[in-house]
Parts: structure tokens; sequence; C-alpha cells
């Protein structure tokens, strides 16, 4: 039997996925024309919403509608925000009337909320059905339209949510009871206007394979699973890493973010911390007079500003981690801020300690401090011993700061407390110098 050409030519997912982000989107079409129709599917479902969009809107009209009505409503509506607004007819042209409708509505919810990561087809079964109707009503619901059937939601004629069945249940209950008689009445709902990241907390605490959405009313308007909980909070970390690095979050790969706009994302927030050191030039021009009298004080100036700006960073990632994983609330800021004292004082006085010694080392071995080596000595290890508290500080409430005010904690980026922590620095380290060397360097 001799193989087809396109049989001979045939791509494996993994191949075609390995090569896919250095891609044009001619080579993408190409190379996923070439997937054997048998992995086609799973290959396309595993593609973000923009590359899905971009796969789609390449081909031709008459092949969009097959892959358009492959995708769940949500990851529909995900798609039609992935794309430019003037594309977006392109795609809802390809769905039947109650699919528009469903992916519409879905659309009116913030991309953030849980109405907007839900998804609107679910098992549904009536709390007066036998346990032998509502199995088959649930094959029924299954061959149609509802792809997700992890548990089976009980519904009154209102639609309010009256209880829930795992498939288990169901199919471990007597045929001749109703559904009202073995269903679990205490269901662990969210609200549909709810956060994406309080949904994956509540998600991460019962571990549910899904979780339904419902509104004021408790009618049920969706389920949020498992799968869109796991983006969900791959997106959140990833936000929230940018963000801590000095920048704003990137919304999209970044091959997929253009020369201009990463420009954007990071020179403000670069301004921001040069403007910022700016001020680290005037603290030193300030005590410009001290430099001069004591040349060598100059010396041990990067040494004091980075160990402030270093313990500051890791004081403002574990409370920012902290505040994002609800470990802490906004009311624990003291517990927080008596921790973190003790805690600077103690890493303080290690540096200071190792400070001190490497002066008095230096100066036995290279004396290179001359006669007041003690007294510069003791002045690294003190201001050592005032940064690191401050760093600390300054770090672990700068979150609870910007959450009060209704920022994001994680703008409370680490290069941002460090350059807040160097100017402070300067200040502590050449009061430190006017004590201990006024009158005799100084």
């Amino acid at each position: 039997m001799v193989e087809s050409p396109q049989s001979q030519n045939a791509l494996s997912p993994d191949e075609l996925h390995e090569a896919w982000a250095v891609l044009s989107v001619d080579e993408r079409l190409e190379g996923f024309r070439l997937l054997p129709a048998a992995v086609a599917d799973d290959f396309f479902l595993g593609l973000s919403a923009r590359e899905q969009g971009e796969l789609i809107l390449s081909l031709p009209p008459a092949e969009r509608r097959t892959w358009v009505r492959l995708l769940p409503p949500d990851d529909l509506a995900d798609l039609v925000q992935a794309v430019e607004p003037e594309q977006v007819d392109a795609i809802l042209s390809q769905l039947d009337d109650a699919s528009r409708r469903e992916v519409n509505v879905l659309l009116a919810y913030s991309e953030d909320d849980a109405g907007g990561l839900m998804n609107p087809r679910f098992a549904r079964v009536r709390p007066d059905m036998s346990i032998d109707e509502a199995i088959g009503y649930l094959r029924k619901q299954a061959r149609e339209k509802v792809e997700t059937v992890y548990y089976a939601y009980v519904l009154d004629a209102e639609q309010r949510l009256q209880g829930v069945l795992s498939l288990r249940q169901l199919f471990q209950a007597a045929p001749d009871k109703r559904v009202a008689d073995v269903m679990i009445r205490d269901v662990i709902t969210v609200a549909e206007n709810t956060d994406q990241e309080a949904v994956s907390r509540t998600f991460s605490e019962h571990s549910f394979m899904a979780m339904p959405v419902v509104d004021e009313q408790r009618r049920m308007k969706g389920i949020v699973t498992v799968d869109d909980i796991v983006d969900v909070v791959q997106e959140e970390a990833t936000e929230d890493i940018q963000k801590v690095g000095g920048m704003e979050a990137l919304d999209a790969p970044y091959f997929d973010v253009g020369f201009m706009a990463m420009l954007k994302k990071r020179a403000g927030w670069l301004m921001v911390l040069f403007l910022g050191e700016m001020l680290t030039a005037t603290a030193m021009g300030y005590f410009e007079h001290e430099i001069a009298r004591a040349v060598v004080l100059s010396l041990f100036i990067p040494l004091i500003i980075s160990s402030g700006g270093n313990s500051g960073s890791q004081a403002t990632t574990l409370i920012i981690r902290s505040l994002a994983l609800s470990e802490m609330r906004l009311k624990d800021w003291w517990r927080v801020a008596r921790r973190e004292l003790s805690t600077g004082l103690a890493l303080g006085a290690v540096l200071g300690v190792v400070g001190f010694l490497r002066v008095m080392a230096w100066q036995a071995l290279f004396h290179s401090y001359g006669d007041h080596a003690f007294l510069i000595g003791m002045t690294v290890g003190v201001s050592l011993v005032g940064v690191v508290i401050f760093g600390t500080l300054s770090g672990s409430m700068l979150p609870f700061i910007l959450r009060r005010v209704g920022f994001d904690p994680a703008s409370a980026s680490a290069p941002f407390v460090a350059t807040l922590v160097d100017v402070s620095g300067l200040v502590i380290y050449f009061t430190a110098a006017s004590l201990f060397l006024s009158g005799t360097l100084l």
C-alpha cells in the first residue's frame, strides 16, 4: 500500500509545539495542516486563546466554522477577547444563535471574574427525578452539548441551585430513590462577580474538579472547572513575578509583545526608579563635605545601601506572596512589623559584625584605614544594623500600604524598595559616621 503525501509528511504535535513560538502565522498554518487528523483537535485545544484566534483567522472562511465550534463557550469568550475588535465578527459569525448568545453573556462579565471564567453548559437534573431518570437525562445532555460532567447540579424550576450529586453517588443510589433524597444540599459556590484569585483560593481549599457559579438569587449561571483555575494560577503568578521585577505585567507571551509595547511596559517603571535614584545623588551631594574630609567613607557606600536593598527585597517578596495566598490579612500588619523588626535587628547584627570584622581584618593585614580603623569599623557595623532594619520594615510594610489604598501589592517591586532604601541608607550611614567620627576624621 502506498502512503499518501500527507501521511508521509505528517508532523508530530511535539515537533510542532516545540517550534511554534518562532514560526510565522503562515508557517504555523502550514505545520498545523500537516498534523494527523487524529491529533489536530487536541493540539488546537491546547493552544492559548490568542494562538487559536490567529490560527482560525488564517484559515479560509469555509474551514473556520469547524474549529470555532470545537471550543466550549468560555474558551470562545477568551478567544474573542484575544483578537482585535475588527476581527470579532469573523469569529462570532461562525456560531449558531444559541452559542452566540452564550458567548455574549460571558463577554458581559469582567475577564477576571468568575462569570468570565465559567462555562454555561453544565449537567443539571431536577430534584423530583428518580435516580434512573436522572442518569438517562445526564446521558442525553452529555451526547448533546455538555462536555464536562464532573457533578450533576440539582436545580428547581427557577434555576436556583438546590444541591449537587457526584456521578459516584448517582450510580451508587437505589434506582427508585429521588434525586432530592440523596443530593448534598450544602453546596459551596462562588458568586458571579468573585475575582479569579478568590476563586482559585476556594478551589485550593476544597480540591473540587468544578464549582458552581451563582447570582444573588442563587440562580446557577455556570461552572468553573479546575483546568480554568490552573490557567488562572499561572496567569496571576506570571503577572506578580513581572511586577515584582519592576515593570508592568505583560498581557501576552514574551515573543507576542511588540517592540513598542515592550518599551512602554518597561520604560515607565525604569523612569520612576531612575528619578528615585536621583534622590540618592542628592543625598550624596548633601554629605559632600563629609566625603571630602573622609574619603574612606565612600568605599563602603555600595556595601551599606546594597545590604539595605537586599533585605528590603527579601521582605517585600515574602509579604507579597503571603498576601496573594491569603496567609495574612491587612489587620496583621502590626504582627508583621514586630516580626520584621526583630528579624531585621538579628540580620543587621550578623551583617554588622561581619562588616566590622572585615574592616579590622584589612587594617591588620594591609593597614588600609589608619589610626581610626576601629571607629570606621563601628560606623560600618552600626550602619548595617540600621539600614537592614529599615529595609526589612519598609519592604514588609509597603505591600500593606498599597493593598490598603487599593493597589496591587505586587507593585511594591524589589527594585522600587531597593531605590527607597538607597536614599535612607545614605542618611543612616552618614549619621552614624557623624556620631563615631566627629572630632577625628570629621
